[in-house]
């Protein structure tokens, strides 16, 4: 059976992103995409604003794969890169889950 994992990663976005301009922001996430996420064509990645609801985090990032290792090597590049290393973004909580989880384990029991 395939299982498909999904990770959401709540980030704080830091002073030194939002002193960035909009057109800085996207070009840079355009070399993330290039240089760390294509790299990684298995995980999939969405990205979601939440600033505006909720005091503990303002964006979250959701990757789901199937493949564990490349989801933890594209965290380690990213660990390495600006996101974090400047840092542009302090990471809250990583919550990972199963989708539909207990449909497997009902039908194993």
């Amino acid at each position: 059976m395939t299982r498909k994992y999904t990770f959401f990663v709540h980030m704080n976005a830091r002073q030194e992103w939002l002193k960035l301009t909009r057109d800085e922001r996207n070009a840079y996430f355009d070399i993330l995409k290039r240089e760390i996420f294509s790299k990684y064509p298995e995980v999939s990645v969405r990205l979601f604003d939440v600033e505006a609801f909720s005091s503990v985090c303002s964006d979250i990032a959701m990757y789901e794969t199937e493949n564990i290792q490349d989801y933890y090597f594209l965290i380690e590049e990213l660990r390495d890169s600006k996101i974090y290393t400047v840092p542009y973004f302090d990471i809250v909580n990583i919550f990972p889950a199963i989708e539909d989880g207990f449909v497997e384990f009902e039908e194993c029991s």
